[in-house]
């Protein structure tokens, strides 16, 4: 009987150690958490490494100073028109209904950065002439920005070919028939322009049936200083 009893008193000794052992440990690791929680309720929010800075015309880094950022957006097929941005305005797009089939060409002062003029000019079923009209009147350290839609060459003459490439284009000679060019240069340059591109039409490489794919250009134009 004694022997029972001292039995059943160090099973209850043991149990309640246990239990003890126990309930220590839970209210350690309320503690714990609660300290935590604490600490990262008091963290601030640090968004700018969370998102990423915008620059001007959402291109991938800032110009520096003394330049002009742009980005311009060839039209797609006979669909979407160009696009073109300095200084994150819009000067050129569909939503602005300012954009047509052919050349579409926006006249932009050198210094200030001011838009001066846009237009278009029908390539496939226009008339050239209103176009090497435009050409000629462009003013020294204009800032002349072009972009294809559709037909850019058709009815585009020796003439007309010249005019752009004493703007600074490379690549004016060679356009054809539904090929895509955008281009960035300036009246009065004395070297052939960095900014520009034009992808052919051909029936091998074409992105959409009949037109190759959109051409994307972005970067920074210095300012005219004189």
């Amino acid at each position: 009987m004694f022997r029972a009893s001292g039995i059943l008193k160090l099973a209850a000794l043991i149990l309640a150690f246990l239990l003890a052992v126990f309930l220590a440990f839970q209210l350690l690791e309320i503690n714990v958490e609660f300290k935590l929680g604490s600490m990262a309720r008091s963290l601030p929010v640090n968004e700018a490494q969370t998102k990423a800075p915008a620059h001007k015309c959402g291109l991938s880094k800032a110009c520096p100073p003394g330049h002009f950022a742009f980005k311009l957006t060839s039209g797609a097929a006979s669909v979407v028109g160009p696009r073109m941005c300095l200084e994150d305005k819009l000067l050129m797009s569909g939503v602005k209904n300012n954009v047509g089939r052919g050349i579409n060409v926006a006249l932009i002062n050198g210094k200030t950065g001011e838009l001066l003029r846009t237009g278009f000019y029908d390539m496939w079923a226009g008339d050239v002439t209103p176009f090497i009209k435009f050409l000629k009147e462009i003013e020294d350290g204009t800032i002349v920005m072009m972009a294809s839609f559709d037909d850019p060459a058709t009815k585009l003459n020796d003439e007309a070919r010249k005019l752009i490439t004493d703007l600074g284009s490379s690549a004016v000679g060679n356009l054809g028939f539904r090929d895509n060019w955008v281009f960035v240069g300036g009246k009065g340059i004395k070297t052939k322009s960095p900014f520009e591109q034009h992808i052919k039409n051909s029936a091998d490489t074409n992105k959409y049936e009949g037109w190759p794919e959109v051409l994307e250009m972005e970067g920074c134009v210095p300012k005219r200083q004189d």
